[in-house]
Formats: C-alpha cells, structure tokens, sequence
C-alpha cells in the first residue's frame, strides 16, 4: 500500500541471502544425518566424492528454492501481520520446491545419484532452518521500523468510527512507517469519539489546498457512500501530486478488474493496481539491462558521438553538447545530455515550444542527426547514472509537465518509473509535436505491460524509427 523504500529493499535483500544460507545449510544437514550422524544406516557404494557433489546438487536446488520463494510472495516487502501468519506460506513453499527438486535429481540421475532419503529429511532441515532465520529477520525487521522514523504520511478521508479503526491499525504496524496526520470530514455527522478533534483538517472540500500545502504520502478513504465523479476527482488530484490512494471499499458495490486489494489486518484496502516495474525484482532486472546496454552502447557510439560532435562544432557556433532539465522518476529534475542540433540562441525568442517539421532553428547537421536519431546518444551517460532507462516514457520539460498535469488525465503516471532514451510511444511515431493524449496512452501501456522482451522490441525498433523525427 504504501510506496517502496531503501529499508524494504534491502530486508529483501537480506531476505534472499539469508533465505539461499539457509536452504544450503539444511541440505548439508540432511546429507550428513543421512551418511555420517550415524542414526541412519549408511548404503553401501557410497561416492568418495559425495560431499561435493550433493554441494553442487544443493547449489542447483537452492536457486529453485529462491525462484519459488519468489513466486509465492516470500520476499514482498513491507511484511505486515503477526510471523504466526506467515509460517504456512513458508511451508507450502518449501514442499512444493523439495518436490521441484526431487523431479530435477531424478531427471540428472546418469550423471549422479542422490539418495531419496537424503531429499526427503530435507524437507525438514531446510523447513526448520528457513523458518529459524525468517523469524529472525521478522524480529529484526520489526525492531528496525519500530525505532525508525515514519516515512509514510497519511491523511485518512472521514471521520466515522471505520477511519478510527484505520488509525489504530497503522499505528500497531511499525512495517508500514506511517503516520496518521489527519482526517477530513465527508458528511456532517458527528466525529467518532476516537477521532482527535484537533486532527480533523477541515472538511473534503479542503482536500485540494492541504495536499498543496502539506506533504502527503498516502490518501485513504473510509467513506464508500461518496458519489462516484467525486472519488474520480480524489484519485485524479492524487495522481497529479503523486500520491497514493486506497480506498476501503463496500465490496458489495465496488468490482473492477484494474483494482488492487489489500489487506491491513481485518480492513480490506482498494487501490490501484500495482505496476510491473513497482516490483523489486522486475526493476533489478531493467537496471542490469540499463547498466549493460548503457555501458556497450557507450563503447560502440563513441566513434559516432565523436564525429557528430565535429560536425556540430563545424557547422555552427556553440557548445558541442545541449544540457536542459527534465523531469525524471517522482517528478524529480535532472539534466539530460544531447548532441546540439539547434542554434545556440534557437529558443531566445519564442521560449519552450516542440520541434516542429521543417524547423528552420535546426542546423544541417542537425537535421541528419535527429532523423537518424544520433542525437541521442549521449543519454546514455544519464542512463549509466541511473537518471534515465534505455526505454521509458520520454522525459519531458517542467514547463511543460506544469502545463499537461492539469489538463491531461493520467499524465503524472508516466513518472512512476524513469524517463527512457526510447520509448513505445516514440517507436510509433509519437515524438515531436504530436498529440500529448495518444502519447500517454502509449507510455501507460507500456508502463502496464513492461517485460525485458518489450524492451528489446522497442530497441530493435528505435534503429529504424523515423517518423516525426524533427
């Protein structure tokens, strides 16, 4: 429910280290309860080498363990609920990987073979280890967020005693690190009792004004019975301050598909529904794209980003190198590098404008730089810096998100990943000065459908990308 930040990454992180050692260790366990604690009788033939190789086969089976962990949600964070909770999930998850991993010893049986008892004692050790450590990291976890600072701020819409229950809840989850700042009023019944008068910020209508003046993470509404163009309203102003929202629903009335519901204790929360790259993994990956396509891309285009910058410096005066601010992840400025294509003075007089077909502030080279999309090449320094992504929506100008956030429906939800050196939008033609709308529906639905082959696709097509590259 609430957004992502550097603590839940890296207690994921410790998470997959600490669940890999854990799983090793039970298989190590097993072999030598099996072979060497002398409570079992030892088979005859037994390998010279049989601890390394059951080291090897238990290397292969804790990456399977890893991937179903995965899979099953173990290493979503933050971990709300009691640890009790979570203890079958775990089980189920390491029985359903001994089984994947009793299928895989069978399928390499010619080339070595491991003892059926041994597999089926790990089911055990490594049950009792994960859970061992898991606990241990709950505890860990739990203590870190209830000594931390909260970094999710929440103003919770109503007044009524389901908003009290609301606030009570997220103050007994420390994993959630957020502070109720507040609640407003959506009809003129009385206030719960348990709701502080002076936390009561006005009534709906001051929504808009306190979100302006005041820094909110996350918007919660408790009031199914609001008419639905006002709730519309609420999710709209949410996404232009890039906030999130989540509604507790009447369930009876409220179904859509492109929802998300959670679960904060016996409160069920709607929201919506969480974008691919909002997953730690899925953006692990896209940075290991970035980073590598950044870096060969860096040593291929060098001989061009070279003689591009000659032709620039030759044909007209002025810096080599174009450096402007744009928007990048959450909204936040960065400055974004090209080769120069225009005269140094091209916006002195008419200010921020889109480039336009058969633009005379263009130079000669410039025109063939842009057509062939050359350009664009030193970008990927920014990517290299993890400013922007080799695909994404296109980073725009602040003036002009300043202009399109309140008339563009949707607009702000292309921040909510990084600015990509292409994108699906550009690859169909939708660059320059083209219709803002039909780009957003092609940057959210890539931004809805992301996968590394989408990636590659848009790449593949960038090269031969020339339509409206003005």
């Amino acid at each position: 429910m609430r957004r992502k930040d550097t603590s839940d990454v890296l207690a994921s992180a410790a998470a997959v280290a600490a669940d890999a050692a854990a799983v090793l260790g039970g298989f190590a366990l097993a072999t030598w309860l099996r072979f060497d604690s002398g409570l079992l009788a030892v088979p005859k033939g037994r390998p010279p080498d049989l601890y390394a190789m059951y080291l090897a086969g238990a290397g292969a089976a804790t990456l399977l363990f890893l991937f179903v962990f995965r899979g099953v949600g173990l290493y979503v964070r933050p971990q709300t609920g009691s640890f009790v909770n979570k203890i079958p999930r775990i089980i189920r998850a390491c029985f359903l990987s001994v089984v994947l991993t009793t299928v895989l010893a069978f399928s390499v049986q010619n080339e070595a073979e491991f003892s059926r008892g041994a597999i089926a004692l790990a089911f055990f050790t490594v049950c009792f280890l994960v859970l061992l450590e898991r606990y241990a990291l709950y505890r860990v976890e739990w203590n870190l967020a209830r000594h931390s600072r909260a970094t999710n701020r929440v103003l919770i819409l109503g007044t009524d005693t389901l908003a009290a229950h609301v606030k009570r809840v997220l103050s007994r989850e420390p994993m959630l690190r957020s502070e109720v700042i507040g609640f407003m009023r959506t009809d003129v019944a009385a206030a719960d009792p348990d709701v502080p008068a002076e936390q009561i910020r006005g009534s709906i209508g001051d929504l808009t004004a306190f979100t302006a003046a005041n820094a909110v993470d996350q918007v919660i509404l408790t009031d199914p019975r609001l008419d639905h163009d006002r709730v519309v309203e609420i999710i709209l102003l949410c996404e232009k301050r890039l906030i999130t929202f989540n509604m507790v629903p009447d369930l009876f009335r409220v179904m859509t598909r492109s929802m998300d519901v959670q679960s904060l204790e016996d409160i069920p929360l709607l929201g919506v529904a969480a974008w691919p790259l909002d997953l730690f993994w899925n953006r692990a990956l896209k940075r290991v794209e970035d980073v590598a396509g950044a870096v060969f891309g860096l040593i291929v285009a060098a001989p061009a980003i070279a003689a591009a910058a000659v032709a620039v410096k030759r044909g007209s005066p002025g810096p080599v190198f174009y450096r402007q601010e744009r928007c990048g992840e959450r909204g936040r400025p960065f400055t974004i590098y090209k080769l120069r294509t225009m005269r140094a003075d091209a916006e002195s007089e008419s200010g921020p404008v889109f480039a336009s077909k058969d633009d005379r502030r263009r130079t000669k080279a410039g025109a063939f730089l842009r057509r062939h999309n050359i350009d664009e090449l030193p970008q990927l320094w920014n990517v290299l810096k993890g400013e922007m992504s080799l695909v994404g929506p296109r980073p725009e100008r602040p003036f002009f998100v300043e202009q399109f956030k309140d008339h563009i429906a949707q607009y702000m939800w292309r921040h909510v990943s990084k600015p990509g050196m292409t994108g699906w939008a550009q690859v169909n033609g939708l660059r320059g000065d083209t219709s803002i709308e039909e780009r957003i529906k092609y940057d959210l639905f890539y931004l809805e459908n992301w996968s590394l082959a989408m990636d590659f696709k848009i790449l593949a097509r960038t090269v031969f990308a020339r339509k409206n590259a003005y």
